[in-house]
């Protein structure tokens, strides 16, 4: 809690100790000899010391020609249980409001503070390229067009493009793709992707402002302002009915008396119970707040929501369409078949791709010597040039090498046989003859079938994945 939130509490604490204890006194026919101007001082103390946040609310929006708002209406609603006497209701009322802005206020700073660790993919700094060699500076200080230098583990903090440099950036905290994305002179880039094992310089082209991570931040703080439809009807309703309540109020005050031609006091009277009925706090308060709860919670499991509007378009899909890689499935490569070609032994063909792979930081390569077990040797790698979506063609003991897509080996006329494993196929000939095949395959994540099932349970009827397999 902060210190705003301890304060209410206190004084929550406080009143609801002092009112205990009168209405325990008043059940109990102890404040009976009392006057009633006393009973009112009394119950004035709790009820003041509760409300004087509402009451000096209303005073402030009255003052400045806004006066219909819920700080209005509990301030006239339990002024009017003090004018009939009813002193125990006109303080619980306020009481109980407070307690539910007290809960309001938690909630909404536990749905800020969620918010706020989604933050953390916002860059703190940016290295500048000047002619005084490289300083940190602010991103916003950044001009289009400038070179910044982005070192292994350092946030990319402005939208470019790569000039010098390959690297693999982790997308995940934007994406939610776990395969990290190679990067080479002249990729585009983004912020707020965390760069790999590599240095690179990036030239950039948006102002900070402007840049990808500084949208994703302000569509999540202003989430709020993209209203569900209830919370929009909640909104208008909450503008006309504090004015048509209060005035309903004053007509049941004055014209039935008129027309009976009967004493005022007891049609004053029902006015006053009128208005203390009809406080709406409950409803206005109650919609919003569970609005942003939601997009907080949402928050905390690292889903971002646009707005109470997008979540409450969920509660009508009934497809659900899932990447695979990270999501379904752990994003942990693993060897899980190796297939030589008759008469390669399988040793040859992990030798020859470990060593084939053993530049690479890209996942797969990696999985590829692990399974190969063994350290690299170095000496046996010659020149290795990589095919984006393809493959790689590497020079290993002085012979070309092709590991990669059934579709790279076959630009070389090298014929592939078909296979129908399950997962990534690496396919691998060397000095123009096929050696096997790698299959390298995912697991699939811890809760991913119960996930499923439950979705299933909440009215989704159709679950489908889309794969880049």
């Amino acid at each position: 809690m902060d210190r705003k939130q301890k304060r209410a509490l206190t004084e929550i604490l406080v009143t609801a100790v002092l009112f205990a204890a009168l209405f325990a006194l008043d059940k109990a026919g102890v404040l009976d000899g009392l006057r009633i101007w006393m009973k009112l001082i009394l119950y004035a103390v709790p009820y003041l010391l509760i409300g004087h946040g509402v009451l000096r609310k209303a005073a402030v929006k009255l003052i400045h020609g806004q006066a219909f708002d819920e700080n209005f209406l509990m301030t006239v609603a339990t002024a009017a249980a003090f004018a009939i006497g009813e002193f125990p209701e006109a303080t619980a009322v306020m009481l109980f409001y407070q307690i539910g802005e007290l809960f309001q206020s938690y909630a909404v700073g536990k749905s800020r503070a969620s918010i706020a660790e989604m933050m953390s993919i916002a860059p703190e700094y940016a290295n500048l390229e000047t002619a005084d060699g490289v300083r940190e500076v602010d991103p916003d200080d950044v001009e289009v067009g400038s070179v910044i230098v982005v070192r292994a583990g350092e946030k990319i903090p402005l939208d470019g493009e790569v000039i010098e440099g390959t690297s693999f950036l982790d997308t995940s905290a934007l994406t939610g793709e776990s395969v990290p994305r190679r990067a080479a002179p002249g990729d585009a880039v983004v912020s707020g992707c965390v760069n790999g094992e590599g240095t690179l310089r990036v030239r950039t082209a948006k102002r900070y402002e402007d840049s990808t991570v500084s949208r994703i931040l302000e569509l999540v703080e202003n989430a709020s302002s993209k209203k569900a439809r209830l919370e929009n009807f909640i909104t208008r309703f909450a503008r006309w009915y504090t004015p048509v309540v209060t005035v309903c109020a004053v007509l049941l005050a004055v014209i039935p008396p008129l027309v009976t031609r009967s004493a005022f006091a007891p049609w004053i009277h029902r006015a006053c119970i009128f208005l203390i009925v009809s406080c709406p706090c409950a409803l206005v308060i109650s919609v919003p707040l569970g609005f942003f709860g939601g997009i907080g919670a949402a928050s905390r499991l690292g889903v971002l929501v646009k707005g109470s509007n997008y979540l409450e378009a969920m509660s009508q899909v009934t497809t659900a369409v899932f990447d695979k890689t990270g999501t379904l499935t752990r994003g942990e490569f693993r060897v899980s078949g190796v297939f030589p070609a008759e008469g390669v032994p399988a040793e040859e063909l992990l030798t020859l791709a470990a060593h084939g792979e053993g530049m690479s930081t890209h996942p797969i390569a990696r999985s590829i010597r692990e399974a190969y077990g063994k350290a690299v040797d170095p000496e046996r790698i010659g020149e290795v040039t990589e095919s984006a979506g393809r493959g790689i063609r590497a020079r290993v003991d002085g012979r070309e090498l092709l590991l990669g897509s059934a579709q790279l080996l076959a630009d070389d006329g090298i014929a592939v046989p078909p296979a129908a494993d399950a997962g990534t196929v690496v396919h691998a000939a060397c000095g123009g003859r096929y050696l096997g095949r790698i299959v390298i395959s995912d697991e699939v994540k811890s809760g991913a079938r119960e996930a499923l099932s439950a979705l299933r349970g909440a009215s989704v009827r159709r679950t489908v994945m889309l794969s880049g397999d």
